[in-house]
């Protein structure tokens, strides 16, 4: 009996320790304008991050992106939080990027990940995804998909870093 609550507690302590919170890549990514950043830098900000992945022609990334608008003043004032919206739309694409954003009056700071480096360094799939950082630089938090509704739940993760 004894030996299987050890390893019982060395699965969950093992378990444990690979969800352990992991530092922004440091992976170089564009903005609208065409500069070069690195979006490890963002997280050395002092700030809390909702960094989004999204594309020009996925419609639940935008519903997201466009549902998080009112709470963003919110969040940038009361709880410190900068949202990046990062596009992984191909080079074919991302001259639609700029337009679309201007079209939507997004406040969010927008950048490109046309070789979708990031989107591999940080190994997820499909648009949306979302994560969460705090001020340390560490993820906190992470969601794939969007339903009506998530940013009410991302709101209740903001609330609750310190």
């Amino acid at each position: 009996m004894q030996k299987i609550f050890l390893i019982l507690f060395l699965f969950l302590t093992i378990t444990t320790t690979t969800q352990a919170q992991t530092d922004l890549p440091s992976v170089i990514v564009t903005t609208i304008d065409g500069k070069k950043v690195n979006l490890a830098d963002y997280g050395k900000s002092g700030k809390n991050l909702v960094i989004s992945f999204w594309a020009t022609w996925c419609g639940p990334c935008k519903k997201e992106l466009n549902n998080m608008t009112d709470l963003y003043q919110v969040w940038k004032t009361k709880y410190n939080v900068e949202v990046l919206a990062i596009s992984i739309d191909d080079q074919r694409n991302v001259p639609k990027v700029a337009s679309y954003v201007k079209s939507q009056q997004w406040l969010y700071t927008v950048l490109i990940d046309s070789n979708q480096d990031l989107k591999r360094a940080l190994n997820f799939q499909t648009v949306p995804y979302l994560i969460l950082v705090n001020k340390q630089g560490k993820i906190v938090y992470k969601h794939t998909a969007y339903v009506e509704g998530d940013e009410d739940v991302l709101d209740q993760k903001i609330k609750e870093l310190k």
